[in-house]
Formats: structure tokens, C-alpha cells, sequence
């Protein structure tokens, strides 16, 4: 019982010096206002925060996150090969890429895929 109690406070002693050590050892001495201010890539952090932002940008990159997603959802179809019929496999996975197909037709016919008019 001792022995286990002079190792708890042993390990607990350690630590306790190393996270001191650390911290003091980690302690920037030098306040600089240019350091310490957010790095804003060159901005003027204390201008406008709305700035116009293009519309038809916002919109391929939707278009792109759904059809990210819909290839997520196909993958596991090579996967449940094994375990179904042909048939089902195959209507299943036809019947998933006409819908895609139909979609981007849509926007295509729609004209959201077009960058500029």
C-alpha cells in the first residue's frame, strides 16, 4: 500500500514540475501590438465585412457539394454486389444514375451550370 502511494505522489510530483516548467519556458517575454493584432492576409481588419460575393460562385459550389454526396451514396453499390441479385443490383444502380442524370440536365437546361450569360 505504501508502495503504491509513493508512486502516485512520485508520478504526481513529476508532472506537476514538467507543466510548471512548460508553461514557464513557453511565455512570450516580448509584448509586440503587431503580433498580438489578428492576421487579416493583408486587409484592414477594421473595414467592411460585406463585401459583395458572386452569387453564381455560391451556386456551382452547391451543385458540386450535391453531386459529392450522390457519389458517396453510389460507392457502396460495388460493395452490396456480392449480397443481392444482378438484376436488383443493376436496376437499383441504373435507376440512381437517371435520376443524377435527369438532375444535371435540369440545371443544365436551367442554366445554372454557365458561368457567365
Amino acid at each position: 500500500m505504501m508502495i503504491l502511494l509513493f508512486s502516485i505522489s512520485i508520478t504526481l510530483i513529476i508532472s506537476t514540475l514538467v507543466m510548471i516548467i512548460a508553461s514557464l519556458l513557453a511565455k512570450k517575454t516580448i509584448m509586440d501590438r503587431e503580433k498580438n493584432s489578428p492576421f487579416e492576409c493583408g486587409f484592414d481588419p477594421k473595414g467592411s465585412a460585406r463585401l459583395p460575393f458572386s452569387l453564381r460562385f455560391f451556386l456551382i459550389a452547391v451543385i458540386f457539394l450535391i453531386f459529392d454526396v450522390e457519389i458517396t451514396l453510389l460507392l457502396p453499390l460495388a460493395t452490396i454486389i456480392s449480397f443481392s441479385s444482378i438484376l436488383t443490383w443493376a436496376v437499383t444502380g441504373s435507376i440512381f444514375i437517371l435520376i443524377l442524370l435527369l438532375g444535371l440536365y435540369h440545371e443544365w437546361n436551367q442554366g445554372a451550370l454557365e458561368w457567365a450569360n
